[in-house]
């Protein structure tokens, strides 16, 4: 079977490996434009203020690792045309110029995505930067090392974690969020809130409610207009979210509102012979059931290998995410999974939350640090939504055991006794996710909606059930 794979990054390097290790008889073709695959953009920050040393520590795999495999690795190269009906693409040497065409079986579109970059006049000036793959991240950190002043658009994850990394710098580093919320889909207004409150109090200028109209270089650097104020900076990078990078298949394959494919359970999209994975596709979101773009790593590596599986037959159905993730934020941990309350009422969820503020283990230890956890669950079938925590201490972790208990399906009344471990070293005798979800019991249950009791070997009476 002959497999062509458009785009290398996450997706496209663990939809290779699998099936080359899986099936090294098949011919993998991979196109890649730029000269490097498997960056790890996700780690930028880390770079820039000099926790990690060299900008290639990023890759975790090399077109030479991938021939070694059995690929034929063409970096360099561009696809610039793909003709569904008749499984061919047409690709321009990009050095060269040369055009050639190439026809294949199964086809993985791995294409991933760019920064959603807004119609903001003087975006194309000089010192506007965008800050995504490793070219940009390389000409943030030049840019970074002879100027001072560092404007960041945008305060998503990217945006926060590049105004920590500037603010560790020594930079006078400015913020502006064209919402009230910082980190928006990840964390609820109160998690904002502490995290806004950090940033000021090291110094970085937050800006809320504000977007950008324009930029202006001139010999003072560049000055940056938005709907209230003039700001002033020596660089600005726009972190504003990204867009599918899918337009060689429009038409062809069924899409979105944000132009992400839409797949099955075996990342297949409405061509059965087009696969498609991380920033290119959309994710199956658990929490709502609903098909939704969120374009992280994590997603991209399991579909990519799940693609690779699949091009071989419906082999291993996709599970779905719950857009699990975290970041540090100067000395804090923040994490988080599935949905904020924000986001379930947007999606029409008859939703509610509880927070749990209290120490990750008994005061009576030497030490112990304080824990604040958000939890949002369905009030008419109880199910768990999603959490986000906040420590100094390392509660990463526990998203994960969230993540793990929306996939399950399981419910406030679940986690309230799930079996964890008590040791004081590590937590209480009830762990905290019990405590914060014997809070969202309580809470229904002053509301006159209880779960029904069972007695051993009794079923309950279903018009008794709320």
């Amino acid at each position: 079977m002959k497999v062509i794979i458009v785009g290398s990054t996450h997706a496209g390097t663990n939809a290779a490996i699998q099936i080359l290790r899986d099936h090294p008889e098949t011919e993998v073709t991979i196109y890649e434009r730029h000269t490097n695959v498997s960056f790890l953009s996700t780690g930028i920050s880390l770079f820039l203020d000099g926790q990690v040393k060299h900008l290639e520590d990023m890759f975790y795999s090399s077109p030479e690792e991938l021939a070694g495999l059995g690929a034929n690795v063409l970096t360099r190269h561009n696809v610039v045309k793909i003709d569904a009906a008749t499984k061919t693409v047409d690709v321009v040497d990009m050095d060269s110029g040369e055009m050639t065409s190439d026809t294949y079986d199964k086809l993985i579109m791995a294409t991933g995505s760019t920064v959603n970059v807004p119609p903001i006049f003087g975006i194309d000036e000089d010192m506007v930067l965008l800050c995504k793959n490793y070219e940009q991240a390389k000409a943030v950190y030049q840019a970074a090392k002879d100027h001072k002043r560092i404007a960041i658009i945008g305060g998503g994850y990217i945006g926060t974690e590049l105004a920590e990394s500037y603010a560790r710098t020594g930079h006078d580093v400015l913020l502006i969020q064209s919402q009230d919320i910082l980190l928006d889909h990840y964390v609820d207004q109160n998690l904002s809130d502490k995290v806004v409150d950090i940033l000021r109090d090291q110094g970085v200028e937050v800006v809320l409610n504000s977007r950008v109209t324009s930029f202006a270089q001139d010999d003072e650097g560049l000055a940056i207009e938005t709907n209230g104020e003039t700001y002033r900076a020596d660089v600005a990078i726009v972190s504003t979210g990204f867009v599918p990078n899918t337009t060689l298949l429009r038409g062809q394959v069924k899409m979105d509102r944000h132009g992400a494919i839409i797949i099955n359970d075996y990342i297949q999209s409405s061509d059965p012979d087009i696969f498609a994975c991380g920033d290119a596709s959309v994710v199956n979101f658990n929490p709502t059931g609903q098909p939704a773009y969120t374009p992280l790593a994590t997603n991209a590596v399991r579909q990519g290998m799940l693609a690779g599986i699949n091009v071989f037959g419906n082999l291993q159905r996709y599970m779905g995410t719950q857009a699990t993730s975290a970041i540090k934020i100067f000395g804090r941990t923040l994490a988080s999974s599935g949905l904020t309350l924000r986001h379930a009422a947007s999606a029409g969820l008859n939703a509610d939350s509880v927070t749990f503020e209290g120490t990750w283990r008994p005061a009576y230890m030497p030490t112990t640090d304080k824990l604040l956890i958000n939890l949002v669950y369905n009030r008419d079938n109880r199910r768990v939504l999603g959490a986000q925590l906040f420590s100094k201490h390392e509660v990463a972790q526990l998203a994960n055991a969230i993540s793990i208990a929306i996939q399950n399906r399981n419910t406030i009344d679940d986690l309230s006794f799930v079996d964890m471990l008590f040791n004081p070293n590590f937590d209480d005798t009830f762990n905290f996710l019990n405590l914060v979800a014997q809070k969202a019991v309580a809470q229904e249950a002053e509301r006159g909606n209880r779960q029904p009791r069972v007695t051993a070997g009794v079923k309950p009476d279903k018009k008794t059930k709320k």
